[in-house]
């Protein structure tokens, strides 16, 4: 296809998505409200406080948290700025479909399935990840928040919130893209199972460490809900990188399948002097002097 087809397959799948991110965006502006309560609801009632914002004057004992909104533009720009991450998010699939359109011709066979097993396995690794730091908020909030001093409410402004709930919702759903990552890493060649194994000392620290800092709550029962399922995931990781080497190296002493061809031994070799033919040689004798299509036994 000429560069020029390219770019208007580019452009029309780009409109597409456009097209579908826009019309889930308006959509979702209807309901922006029950969006925004059903990320700051968990967090409200686990430090005491009513479940719905409308309820928010009232409270109940305890260290409650007010939500508040400062400025006279903040409502418009949050009711936007919700309404197109929901518009991002529940359009993905077509989006996704749309970028996979556009790259799948491209690609070999054996490319194509590699991609769709990455794509089927990372997005629920994602979603598990984002699941846990759902759960995980409201343990930290309520843990935080009691550092207030008492009978004293802590005002969090609700873009605020809603940009801490995104980043931890990001980080954690990140976070367990690890073991497909290290996946990759082994089947392109660049890591083998034995060398992940040989570091799991540093891993386990390192992913406790990860845990500590991405949950700043002080309860170990929340970290370790972000540590553990990375621990298995890694460890999961490993042995499928060990199977796999363990299966390149029988395939590699099992020789080409019947339908592959073998290497080629490229390596140079000295072939010593070749010994030079005297431009005043004798050619061959005739055997005939006839021609045939005008050439000689010897052309």
């Amino acid at each position: 296809m000429p560069l020029v087809d390219h770019l208007r397959e580019l452009r029309n799948r780009l409109a597409k998505a456009m097209l579908a991110i826009v019309v889930v965006t308006i959509f979702a502006a209807f309901f922006y409200k029950n969006i925004i309560e059903f990320f700051t609801n968990p967090i409200l009632d686990s430090v005491g406080c009513k479940s719905t914002l409308a309820e928010l004057a009232q409270r109940r004992s305890g260290t409650c948290a007010r939500i508040v909104l400062n400025g006279l533009l903040t409502p418009f720009t949050l009711a936007l700025k919700v309404s197109l991450m929901a518009g991002v998010i529940f359009a993905s699939p077509v989006w996704l479909y749309q970028l996979w359109a556009f790259v799948a011709p491209g690609l070999h066979r054996h490319e194509k399935k590699y991609a769709l097993a990455f794509v089927a396995t990372g997005v629920p690794l994602f979603l598990g990840g984002a699941f846990f730091a759902y759960e995980t908020l409201p343990t930290m909030a309520k843990v935080l928040l009691g550092f207030s001093p008492a009978d004293l409410d802590n005002q969090l402004p609700l873009d605020d919130l809603l940009d801490l709930i995104v980043r931890m919702v990001l980080v954690f759903g990140l976070s367990f893209e690890l073991p497909l990552l290290l996946v990759m890493l082994n089947l392109t060649g660049i890591l083998t199972g034995k060398r992940m194994l040989s570091w799991w000392r540093g891993m386990i620290m390192g992913i406790t460490v990860f845990a500590a800092v991405a949950t700043p709550s002080t309860d170990p029962l929340t970290m370790l809900a972000l540590a553990g399922p990375i621990w298995v995931l890694y460890f999961g990781a490993v042995g499928f990188s060990l199977m796999n080497d363990k299966r390149k190296r029988r395939r590699e002493e099992e020789g080409p399948a019947d339908d592959e061809a073998s290497d080629l031994d490229l390596t140079p070799e000295d072939i010593g002097e070749v010994e030079t033919v005297s431009a005043n040689r004798a050619l061959p004798e005739q055997s005939s002097t006839e021609r045939v299509n005008g050439y000689d036994d010897v052309t």
